[in-house]
């Protein structure tokens, strides 16, 4: 079975929505996940939203994405985060 080949055009812009309990770590270890992955993203661009009931937050973290392995192994290290509930 072959790889498919990817949609994306590398390097590119590239959002990524990661959801969460709003709990006192959550921002703070999901930041540092995606720092790991793509160095160069600045902090002062991520957009965070609390849930109607102030519960759940959510994060968007637009990131300058270098390869699929990149997105991939970002994708794999946050979802696979306790905290982190949804990553899209």
């Amino acid at each position: 079975m072959s790889e498919q080949p990817s949609l994306i055009e590398y390097p590119c812009d590239f959002p990524i929505k990661i959801m969460g309990k709003a709990q006192q770590d959550f921002t703070q270890i999901a930041l540092a996940i995606v720092k790991y992955h793509a160095p160069d993203f600045d902090t002062e661009t991520m957009a965070v939203r609390a849930s109607k009931n102030g519960t759940y937050l959510s994060l968007t973290c637009t990131i300058r994405a270098t390869s699929r392995a990149q997105l991939d192994a970002l994708y794999q290290a946050l979802s696979s985060h306790p905290l982190v509930a949804v990553v899209l």
